[in-house]
């Protein structure tokens, strides 16, 4: 069994605590109060929903099958599941960044076209909901583009790191062999939504430059633009 493969099972909790983020996702999507997205207010939460029990399916086979995997057979079975798992949570992270990105889109261009019957109170309420939606989704983007995804942490060069952590530049027992998890990608996904730039956390990879740079013009779009906007009308 290869160091690639060994690393299907480790840091089992982050797929699950991504997983979860979706399910808050979708929640959270349900409780918009204004008609922000396209179709039914339950549409977009479905099809991420329909999207995540295969994926959640798959994962947890991949997990349980990765322990009593013997041959190496077996391994490449498991390998060839878990490029189908990672390609299919990129397609979902992509689509549920869509549905943000249009529900934001809808809010602005209510805001501009001075639609008074919407309430100062519901819009303050839906920009914090786009915004929470917005880290959330990019943590999910940090945890899965950087060392070649999740399942490869910890067995791809350095060079092929996305993101540069503090931890990766101390020279302590406890930082050696330190690996980030979903947690450290979601602390970076909100700092920079906040400061709308590297905090602690530096970007390398081209890639992860533009998901940065997106993930600060949408959360400058909500809180300058939207919330400024929400504030004076209850002004």
């Amino acid at each position: 069994m290869s160091l690639a493969l060994k690393a299907i099972h480790t840091h089992a909790l982050d797929f699950w605590l991504a997983r979860l983020s979706v399910v808050v996702i979708a929640c959270l999507q349900l409780l918009m109060i204004n008609d922000l997205t396209v179709g039914p207010r339950w549409f977009a939460p479905a099809v991420e929903v329909a999207l995540l029990i295969p994926l959640s399916i798959a994962t947890a086979w991949t997990q349980i099958s990765a322990r009593d995997a013997r041959t190496h057979e077996h391994w490449q079975v498991i390998a060839r599941v878990r490029y189908l798992i990672r390609l299919l949570a990129l397609f979902m992270t992509a689509v549920i960044t869509l549905i943000n990105f249009e529900a934001l889109m809808q809010l602005v261009h209510a805001l501009l076209a001075g639609h008074a019957t919407r309430v100062g109170q519901t819009l303050l309420l839906d920009a914090l909901n786009i915004w929470v939606t917005n880290v959330l989704i990019f943590g999910l983007w940090f945890w899965s583009i950087d060392r070649g995804g999740p399942a490869s942490h910890g067995v791809v060069d350095n060079c092929r790191c996305g993101f540069l952590f503090p931890h990766m530049t101390m020279n302590t027992p406890e930082a050696e062999g330190w690996r980030p998890g979903f947690i450290d990608y979601l602390y970076l996904a909100f700092t920079n939504a906040t400061a709308f730039s590297p905090t602690d956390t530096l970007p390398l990879s081209r890639r992860a430059k533009l998901l940065m740079m997106f993930e600060s013009l949408v959360s400058l779009l909500t809180i300058a633009l939207v919330a400024a906007r929400a504030v004076n009308i209850l002004a």
